[in-house]
């Protein structure tokens, strides 16, 4: 590809982090309607949680296989096939009259998410080069953070706003009319795909099924755990036969000169992408959690509303967008330093955040949101420098299923952070009230980002990889 930087590259990237918000901002924006959705579909909690689960088990199911195909077949007609597939989906959850219609309509927007996700690191890889992949990636750390955050905050608004019988099924159809205009800006601004016809564009299926499997071994045990169901939790013992499985057929595969799902090799040859995979995996693990378990805290344990809950947390998003930028500027200069000190502030905020969720309600406006600003800036500058500096010698080939790899283990970590921050909330409500239950769950989430600090330490004491390369 030409050193000559394309002028279509920002409108490019602004179209494709439209999409990726709106995908996004599904995984967080139902927490606050879980109430709301049990009590007009007259169902179970369990089968509610689902709503939630479910989106985030076929996110991460689809989201290697989305990565592939794009970077084989165009980035364009997957983004067009993908929002398609999410716009019916979300119109048939708002509409769905039972729990089954609802799981199942949740189950293919999830799945249609994965398709479009991973085009945008994708995107990023083909189209930036130099200093200007660092802040196009940036930009796309500042959506996946603001998406992550203001989600119970937009939902929140929306149930307020139009009651809570009603309220919860604009969350989805909302999707509608913005998805069309994302569709038409895809069909103008984004250019038609180009392949080499000379290219090997064939499919790894079975390695797209064994990696499925393995992703599903691991995903539906943890987020039946949040159903309450127990029983899937005997698949967990598979997924190392299951992850070996994938690892040998994409190497057989390779070796071969067929195009594998996944170069595995890249954890081989570049020890700063397992590192990133690790980090990014454990980050998710210890952020996405503590959103879920303060939502239901703050409305079951202190008696707020959704959007009370949502506008105290929305610190936690202001402070992530402002420094999801900055750090997308910065990490071309200094590199992994700046991981570190991301995850050093979100920690502080974190334990700020674990001694100050105790007081009492009232001064929580107060307490805990300045806490939460100070954990938000930390987090936004985790995620765009990780993407960064991670994908930096990947070549723009496997862009997509690197990226799709990469979000894979943010989707796990997602999944295994809201299980086992809630088991420790619940766990903790038998011996102590509600605040310090919270507290307990929060100081579990400090635990898991240390172990993200210590595989981010790691990571930096190796040769520095070069976020500028081609």
């Amino acid at each position: 590809m030409s050193e000559q930087p394309d002028p279509r590259r920002w409108r490019i990237l602004s179209v494709s982090l439209l999409v990726g918000f709106m995908s996004l901002l599904d995984v967080t924006i139902v927490n606050v309607a879980i109430p709301s959705i049990r009590a007009g579909l007259d169902t179970s909690a369990g089968a509610v949680q689902w709503v939630v689960s479910g989106y985030a088990l076929a996110f991460g199911l689809t989201l290697v296989a989305g990565g592939r195909l794009g970077d084989a077949h165009g980035r364009r007609a997957l983004m067009t096939w993908g929002l398609v597939g999410f716009v019916v989906s979300s119109a048939a959850v708002g509409l769905a009259t039972n729990a089954t219609w609802i799981v199942v309509a949740r189950l293919v927007q999830g799945a249609s998410a994965g398709f479009l996700t991973p085009q945008n690191s994708g995107l990023i890889q083909q189209f930036f080069r130099g200093p200007e992949r660092g802040r196009a990636f940036g930009l796309f750390g500042f959506t996946v953070s603001v998406a992550s955050a203001t989600g119970p905050l937009i939902g929140g608004g929306i149930i307020a706003l139009l009651g809570p019988d009603q309220g919860w099924r604009w969350l989805f159809l909302v999707n509608v009319p913005i998805g069309l205009v994302a569709l038409l800006l895809i069909r103008r601004l984004i250019p038609a795909d180009t392949t080499d016809p000379e290219a090997d564009t064939r499919i790894d299926v079975t390695g797209a099924l064994l990696l499925g499997l393995t992703v599903l071994a691991v995903l539906y045990p943890l987020v039946s755990v949040e159903s309450g169901a127990t029983w899937p939790l005997a698949l967990l013992p598979a997924v190392p036969l299951l992850a070996w499985g994938f690892v040998h057929w994409e190497r057989r595969t390779a070796d071969r000169g067929r195009p594998p799902l996944l170069d595995v090799g890249l954890l081989r040859r570049i020890p700063g992408y397992a590192d990133g995979l690790a980090v990014g995996t454990l980050y998710f693990t210890g952020f996405t959690g503590v959103f879920l378990v303060l939502s239901v805290h703050l409305q079951e344990g202190r008696d707020l509303s959704a959007l009370q809950t949502a506008l105290l947390l929305t610190p936690f998003a202001v402070g992530a967008a402002g420094s999801s930028l900055v750090a997308g500027r910065l990490v071309s200069r200094i590199g992994r330093s700046i991981t570190l000190l991301a995850l050093g502030v979100m920690m502080a905020g974190t334990v700020l955040s674990a001694w100050l969720v105790a007081q009492p309600t009232e001064s929580l406006w107060w307490t805990l949101a300045p806490a939460m600003l100070l954990a938000g800036v930390g987090g936004g500058g985790v995620i765009s420098p990780n993407f960064t500096l991670t994908l930096a010698d990947v070549p723009p080939a496997m862009g997509g299923a690197a990226g799709g790899a990469l979000q894979t283990g943010q989707r796990i970590g997602s999944a295994l952070g809201a299980a086992l921050l809630m088991t420790s909330y619940q766990f903790a409500l038998r011996p102590f009230d509600p605040p310090v239950a919270a507290r307990v769950a929060l100081l579990t989430a400090l635990v898991v980002l240390s172990l993200a600090m210590a595989m981010a330490i790691r990571s930096a004491r190796r040769p520095e990889p070069a976020p500028a390369a081609a």
